[in-house]
């Protein structure tokens, strides 16, 4: 069959996207501030906000890494994907020796401290910026709730930069841009449903110096 190389592109740009996403995101900050937002407010606008702030994300990446190689030869972006895999493979391992210590408890209290800052950990407080804010909320606000707002906002800000996008960038560079879209979007679904399932049981488990 003629399609079928690019079936198999799709399946493999798929597989390895969802793959990297439910290993790179457990644990990570954007995993927390679902967590966390969850065991404070309604499950649905929480799980509804940080899923659409991350499958936005995956989306303008996907697109990021499909007009990469026109831009730059093909040898050199499969290059830098594969350098990229290895790079955040050992972060990986490292940051699953660390788990061992405090520093999964440290990544909950940077979040637990922007959640609970005035602006939501915004650096940007003069007046211009928080009318700004407030404008623009009270518009969106019309449309989605706020924690819709809040969530969607705080999640998109922590995955700009974050290790699952470069690598999302780097996926639909070298392999099928749908396939790693839907494989991204995917395991983003399953990642922020289980953060968000899971923050009652976060609420119950965790010391009460740690969430307030």
């Amino acid at each position: 069959m003629e399609n079928s190389p690019q079936i198999a592109e799709f399946w493999e740009g798929c597989m390895k996207s969802c793959a990297m996403v439910l290993m790179s995101e457990i644990g990570d900050k954007t995993f927390f501030i679902a967590a966390v937002m969850a065991m404070r407010n309604p499950r649905l606008p929480v799980l509804g906000g940080a899923f659409g702030a991350l499958m936005a994300m995956t989306i303008l990446s996907a697109a990021m890494g499909a007009v990469a190689p026109n831009l730059v030869s093909k040898f050199y972006t499969n290059l830098a994907a594969v350098c990229l895999f290895f790079f955040f493979g050992a972060r990986l391992i490292y940051d699953s020796l660390q788990m061992a210590g405090d520093a999964s408890w440290g990544e909950l209290a940077e979040v637990e401290a922007e959640l609970s800052a005035p602006g939501n950990g915004c650096k940007d407080d003069s007046k211009a910026s928080k009318a700004a804010r407030g404008a623009w909320r009270r518009y969106l606000g019309g449309i989605f709730s706020p924690i819709f707002l809040e969530a969607f906002s705080l999640t998109f800000l922590a995955e700009w930069g974050d290790r699952s996008q470069l690598a999302t960038i780097g996926l639909a560079a070298s392999t099928n841009v749908v396939g790693v879209t839907l494989g991204g979007v995917l395991g983003h679904l399953v990642c922020t449903t289980a953060a968000v399932m899971g923050g009652r049981h976060f609420a119950t488990s965790l010391s009460e110096r740690m969430v307030g």
